[in-house]
């Protein structure tokens, strides 16, 4: 049998749903001996689905990591490492996947002192080193073919699927989770995702206030998503457009709630100048909610025509659009028909399935 090291230490997040969800596909397989490098805190997640593992608590993008990284995938000819931190100093085979190219094409990132000092000289660098790469949509490797000079037969799209906990919920059921678990007294409008700047959320707040002034107040907006340096600002920003009572800020939450929050919300709205691939969008559709999302970056790839669009940049566009769905029931029982069919066609099954073509190449039988 052949064997396969992943560097499994980041599985929170997106980035964490794609890596924890491939390792469970491939387990299931039993075609690879899967070896994981994980934190202290993740071992009893990853014990029933890799058949070794070794703990390395070096924190990610540390210089430390570079070093345990590479010592201690030594014992194994391919290394998968499911982020652009790849070792640079390691020997043996090495994969990567890159998810987007943020910091060099958002005009918010790519000044910033990590992406000029970290960020874009590890993508450049990694994506030199690595043998082949993995991405999440025909938008990133188009980014990463163009800005990252490397030939297109050297990266593989595997899109990310849908987990089988996102399904639609009784709606009484999920609303008064929601209203337990985050605070919401009213419908109201889903964004889900991290607060960082290229996911647009000042768009977002200002929109949502041209609606709340048109509306009368009908609806709040809950935003669910790690907080970031960015979310004091957000909330001062909300607090003074006059939305500081309805935009709630809920933070991170377990999956449950999310599913909750899914199927109770009148719609979800993702706003982002630049996504990778954008699992919400899936994620809300699976769970029986219209989607209404940016005409950017992978977004359209990914929610086709089950999803509608607006500028991102357009702050109007966005309110107009919002507003739209709200207040047409057919157009939302349109959206959520065709959004139930767009998420089965993204699945982990077939995410591993991408890999294993590409793992097949390079890892070597066991005798």
């Amino acid at each position: 049998m052949s064997s396969l090291c992943i560097d499994a230490r980041w599985l929170y997040s997106g980035l964490g749903t794609y890596t924890l969800n491939l390792v469970r596909e491939l387990n299931k397989r039993g075609e690879l001996e899967l070896h994981g490098l994980t934190l202290p805190q993740h071992r009893t997640v990853l014990q029933p689905i890799c058949d070794s593992l070794s703990i390395v608590d070096a924190p990610i993008y540390s210089i430390r990591e570079q070093f345990a990284v590479a010592r201690a995938a030594r014992p194994f000819p391919v290394l998968h490492v499911p982020h652009y931190n790849a070792p640079l100093l390691r020997k043996g085979t090495l994969l990567i996947t890159i998810h987007d190219l943020t910091h060099i094409v958002d005009a918010g990132f790519r000044d910033t002192l990590k992406s000029r000092l970290y960020a874009r000289p590890m993508l450049r660098l990694g994506a030199k080193k690595a043998v082949h790469i993995f991405t999440v949509s025909e938008y990133s490797k188009r980014q990463i073919v163009e800005h990252l000079d490397v030939p297109a037969d050297k990266v593989t799209v595997a899109y990310n699927g849908v987990g089988s906990q996102f399904s639609p919920e009784p709606r009484d059921q999920a609303i008064q989770t929601v209203q337990r678990e985050c605070g919401v007294t009213r419908p109201y409008i889903l964004y889900v995702g991290n607060l960082k700047r290229h996911k647009n959320i000042d768009g977002l707040l200002r929109a949502f206030a041209l609606l709340w002034s048109r509306t009368a107040g009908d609806c709040e907006l809950l935003l669910i998503g790690a907080d970031t340096p960015d979310s004091p600002g957000l909330k001062e920003l909300a607090a003074s457009l006059g939305i500081g009572m309805a935009a709630k800020f809920a933070g991170r939450v377990s999956d449950e709630v999310l599913r909750s929050a899914y199927s109770a919300a009148q719609l979800t709205v993702l706003p982002s100048f630049e996504e990778g691939f954008g699992l919400p969008v899936l994620e809300s559709m699976a769970c029986g909610t219209p989607v209404a999302c940016s005409r950017a970056a992978s977004l359209p790839e990914v929610g086709g025509t089950a999803a509608e669009y607006f500028d991102p940049h357009d702050i109007e566009s966005i309110a107009t659009t919002i507003e739209r769905l709200l207040q047409s029931d057919d157009d939302r029982k349109r959206l959520r028909q065709l959004g139930f069919f767009n998420a089965r066609s993204f699945t982990w099954s077939g995410c591993a399935d991408r890999h294993l073509h590409i793992y097949r190449q390079y890892c070597p039988a066991r005798s």
